[in-house]
């Protein structure tokens, strides 16, 4: 079938969202390719214990790209067993060898070794990603280190902050969860080759008259295919890896949202100081023309529920896999595997994209300033007047009056006041003249280490290897 044939359902993971590259990791095609790469190891690996003749394995390995899903299906109709389907269309195309496939192993051998092979090369095409996005933070960082800002805690004006500080506190949670993917990576295990319930009984079985051992054959395959092991197993590798992987993804999804949350937020009008890039043709309502919506921060928050929601589905695998196996896991990992890749990859290039073409409002952030930042800048002619001899708790009075009534004109639509109402405050005149209050009320100058310390984190950012 033609994948964007839509007369069928469709996920809108095979056109809509994620790269052709992802995709092809997730396909049954490549899946299919590497379960014959895991039946050659095997059968060189028994090659090697004198089980199986050159000619053998020199048939598995020249039909081992010539995956026919189509005749796989059509032996699965009959079966109902998907790998026993597989098995029976690579023998057809193997006259020579086709009679030892599989021989020895149980279907998670196979199946459990090629998804983590999958989520190996698929995490390794995420952390190129998240590289990039790293990258176009860094840039966008260094532009604005200076640029004071208003900042906000519980949605209110705090203090000012600068704008490349404000981009520095999601790259640090993106750069820790590069961290985080690059540990995976390093730690990702397959199932090896362990049999029906990861006692090795029947490769024991196997190899009896030979020098090897079934230690020695499970090695011999995992190195074949480069890919580390766990020393215990059941039927499948225990699902508590799967839970790490979700972790891992749902934490970079919890990244991404709190950046595109932010995104929104800043770009609504009475912020109005971030915008995405916005096409010449580009549509932002059906009903409403003049309509500039955020649609790729909210694309970015409505996967990153997505991606989260899937977390819960490997913890009940991990935590309900009856004794050695049940197959209640199967259905589902065929789903949010793949599908949890497919949405972070997507984000992960929908992110680069909006940080890369992000527009700041300058004048909007100085007047968003202008408005708000001379009450944060009160806390610096109050500390400042306390030095010079003023009574704080006078002082704190006196400023908490004034500011009272700037927000009132606020309040009222008129610019803020607030300065020239301290400046001109006779009490604080005994201890501050008034142009240093001026000075003092100046919130731009008010970010002490931000600049530094969000060029620090570029540096280190940059200075990172790919995972």
């Amino acid at each position: 079938m033609n994948r964007l044939d839509h007369n069928t359902y469709q996920s809108p993971f095979t056109w809509r969202y994620s790269s052709d590259a992802m995709r092809y990791l997730w396909s049954e095609v490549y899946k299919r390719r590497l379960m014959r790469r895991v039946w050659v190891a095997l059968a060189e690996a028994q090659h090697i214990a004198g089980l199986v003749s050159a000619e053998q394995l020199a048939d598995l390995e020249a039909h081992a790209d010539e995956v026919n899903v189509a005749r796989a299906l059509e032996i699965e109709r009959e079966t109902r067993h998907d790998v026993v389907a597989e098995i029976r269309a690579y023998a057809e195309q193997c006259p020579v060898g086709g009679g030892i496939i599989h021989w020895g192993a149980t279907s998670a051998d196979i199946t459990d070794n090629v998804d983590v092979l999958r989520q190996r090369e698929a995490a390794r095409l995420l952390a190129e990603g998240l590289r990039r996005l790293l990258l176009a933070f860094a840039r966008r960082i260094d532009e604005t280190a200076d640029l004071p800002v208003m900042a906000h805690t519980h949605i209110q004006p705090a203090e000012p902050t600068t704008l490349g500080y404000r981009l520095a506190m999601y790259a640090q949670d993106l750069h820790e969860d590069e961290r985080q993917l690059a540990a995976l990576l390093a730690d990702l295990r397959g199932k090896g080759l362990k049999g029906a319930v990861g006692t090795q009984a029947g490769f024991v079985e196997l190899l009896q008259g030979t020098n090897m051992s079934a230690a020695q054959l499970e090695e011999l395959v995992m190195a074949r295919l480069d890919l580390p092991c766990f020393a215990v197993a059941g039927q499948t590798y225990s699902r508590q890896q799967d839970l790490r992987l979700m972790g891992v993804l749902a934490g970079i999804a919890s990244s991404l949202h709190k950046f595109a949350l932010d995104f929104r937020v800043l770009m609504s009008p009475p912020f109005g100081e971030w915008a995405e890039p916005f096409g010449r043709r580009q549509v932002g309502s059906s009903a409403m023309p003049f309509k500039r919506n955020p649609i790729n921060a909210e694309n970015l928050c409505s996967l990153a529920r997505f991606v989260a929601a899937q977390t819960a589905v490997a913890w009940d695998n991990a935590s309900q896999s009856i004794l050695e196996r049940s197959l209640d896991d199967s259905a589902n990992r065929r789903l949010f595997l793949p599908e949890s890749f497919l949405a972070v990859d997507e984000m992960l290039r929908r992110a680069a994209a909006l940080v890369e073409g992000m527009t700041f409002d300058r004048e909007q952030m100085a007047r968003n300033l202008a408005r708000y930042g001379p009450f944060a800048a009160t806390e610096r002619v109050l500390m400042a007047a306390v030095r010079a001899g003023a009574d704080r708790q006078l002082a704190h009075e006196w400023l908490r009056e004034a500011s009272l009534q700037a927000w009132e004109a606020i309040r009222q639509d008129a610019p803020n006041p607030l300065v020239e109402l301290v400046a001109a405050d006779t009490r604080l005149a005994a201890f501050l003249p008034a142009d240093e209050v001026r000075t003092l009320m100046d919130a731009g100058g008010y970010v002490g280490t931000a600049a530094e310390r969000a060029r620090a984190l570029t540096a280190v950012v940059r200075m990172a290897s790919p995972a």
